[in-house]
């Protein structure tokens, strides 16, 4: 899948997370253009090969969501990739993690994240803030162009 095909890039390596927060977001009708990778590897592979960066700020994507314990690169690596690229440095990155640690949230911000949320445990609860953050970050909030 183009990056110019893709409005969410969902980067997450727990294969139970990842499919929670695309069925969250099936639910609210904002998965349909989803790109999932496994680590931050595959998305910088994806975000930032030739062709791609030739399209990204083109067309997509509109959001990352980006876990930050992964293996290979971690979620820090690929926020610092993101928004010191002049072709991805305005795409809002929400990082989604399960950690609350201090350090993390500081790193993150420090780094530009646009977002920091922590993964609720209750299923419930994990849909319907998944389902928001997508609505918000693709409906509500105007991007730019």
């Amino acid at each position: 899948m183009l990056v110019n095909e893709v409005e969410i890039l969902l980067v997450e390596d727990n294969l139970h997370d990842a499919e929670m927060i695309i069925r969250s977001l099936t639910k609210v009708n904002l998965a349909n253009k989803l790109h999932h990778v496994k680590d931050g590897a595959e998305a910088i592979d994806f975000l930032f090969t030739p062709e791609q960066l030739s399209t990204t700020r083109a067309a997509g994507p509109k959001l990352i969501l980006l876990d930050i314990k992964m293996p290979k690169i971690d979620g820090f690596e690929v926020l610092k990739r993101v928004k010191m690229n002049e072709n991805t440095k305005r795409i809002p990155v929400v990082i989604l993690t399960s950690s609350k640690e201090e350090q993390d949230i500081n790193m993150s911000y420090n780094l530009g994240v646009n977002s920091y949320v922590v993964k609720p445990v209750g299923f419930e609860e994990f849909v319907e803030v998944v389902s928001e953050l997508g609505k918000y970050w693709l409906v509500t909030n105007q991007q730019w162009r």
